[in-house]
């Protein structure tokens, strides 16, 4: 069961009028930590989470190791491969009256997901998860992404787990000279037919794509942090539908068909059948060259005006069946040491929620030590952040790419 592009349209759209709503059933209470800790031994977390990564899937079983010997908590990873689908099925309990013991009691989740979430009064009652023990390390001051996921306050609804940012790679040794910018891109992909391609969204990343260049191409950004106004739609978008028009018949394949995931695109720039990837990870290449994927003249880089960033969070559904669990297990997630592993490139490379300069001189020790990778862009490489847009309008992105240019793979 999937949520309907209407139902996420409407849930995003309807997001401003939801500041009022009533708030959502209460758990335990986080201020009383040690009750939180006694109540959740013995329980049994379901992670509701991507599984489409090994490296991903084995850092959520050490996590799981870590929990059950230090807090007694069972984490049991639930493999999506759409978030929308553990959404769903909170929503159906609710309609359904189950307002205790639901199924799900973590999400991996940020943007539109979030935004239908907090709009349907799905998720565990604001603030938990700026009272949790390891907030204390969390770099909130410098990191706006922490606290708005796609324009949307967080409002303690969800706590941070990792950053993203929008990278790009090629290997230099080709002799193939790299765009600078979505429309070096268009123009690029035009003399080099064939070398370029994305993941079809509604993958996350092809539609991040879409996004970054949606973000380059309209006349005013600042229209993109409002909800989508289907009267504007294709105005503001003509341009983006323009470019994507010329790229298409110089894609890979000619564009009658698209790579499904990161996974995928980075599998043809190894094969060599293209000569850019990306991906939402600044990690992403030096981890490809770590496990022999990529060759080691692979590198990556940005676009000097921005490219994409946004924070990625754990959310708590309102029904939760182990609350207690579900906070224990995003609190260690959110720790030094969790996040120090989740950043080693060769466990997964996903820069940390974390600031420097509020952590201990062993913990940023840790950090220190990190061999980040040698096609990993240091954070004053990464250059600027270009915001995300509203949730609303990757709903209506999506529906019309696919009405354009949407094929069987």
């Amino acid at each position: 069961m999937t949520l309907s592009i209407a139902a996420r349209l409407a849930a995003c759209c309807a997001l401003p009028l939801f500041l009022a709503a009533a708030q959502p059933a209460r758990a335990a209470e986080v201020d009383d930590w040690r009750a939180v800790e006694q109540a959740a031994r013995g329980q049994t977390v379901y992670f509701n989470a991507w599984g489409g990564a090994q490296n991903i899937n084995d850092y959520i079983a050490w996590a799981g190791d870590m929990l059950k010997e230090r807090y007694g908590v069972t984490l049991v990873q639930v493999k999506l491969d759409d978030t929308a689908n553990a959404v769903a099925r909170v929503v159906a309990e609710k309609a359904a009256g189950k307002d205790e013991g639901g199924s799900v009691d973590l999400i991996w989740i940020n943007g539109e997901n979030f935004a239908s979430m907090k709009q349907q009064d799905l998720l565990l009652k604001p603030g938990w998860a700026g009272k949790l023990p390891n907030w204390r390390y969390v770099d909130y001051e410098n990191k706006p992404t922490i606290t708005t996921d796609f324009t949307v306050p967080v409002e303690g609804l969800e706590a941070p787990w990792g950053m993203a940012k929008l990278v790009f790679f090629g290997d230099p040794a080709r002799g193939v000279a790299m765009p600078r910018s979505f429309a070096e891109l268009v123009e690029w992909t035009k003399a080099n037919p064939g070398r370029f391609t994305y993941p079809a969204p509604p993958d996350f990343l092809g539609s991040s794509f879409l996004k970054q260049a949606l973000s380059e191409t309209v006349a005013d950004p600042a229209i993109l942090q409002q909800p989508v106004v289907d009267a504007d739609f294709d105005k503001v978008t003509a341009p983006l539908f323009a470019a994507l028009d010329t790229m298409q018949p110089d894609l890979w394949r000619s564009g009658r068909t698209f790579p499904k995931n990161k996974e995928a695109l980075r599998h043809l720039l190894a094969d060599n059948e293209i000569d850019i990837a990306f991906a939402f990870s600044p990690a992403e290449a030096s981890n490809a060259i770590a496990t022999g994927e990529l060759p080691d003249t692979v590198r990556s880089f940005v676009f000097p005006s921005g490219t994409l960033g946004n924070t990625h969070f754990l959310a708590i559904p309102y029904n939760a069946d182990a609350k207690e669990g579900a906070l224990v297990t995003a609190n260690f997630l959110m720790s030094p040491q969790a996040q120090a592993r989740k950043q080693d490139p060769k466990v997964w490379g996903d820069p940390t929620v974390l600031a420097m300069d509020k952590l201990s001189a062993t913990d940023r020790a840790a950090f220190d030590a990190l061999d980040l990778g040698v096609a990993t862009l240091k954070p004053a490489e990464l250059g600027p952040t270009l915001d995300e847009p509203h949730a609303s309008w990757m709903v209506r992105i999506e529906a019309e790419w696919a009405r354009r240019y949407g094929v069987a793979n």
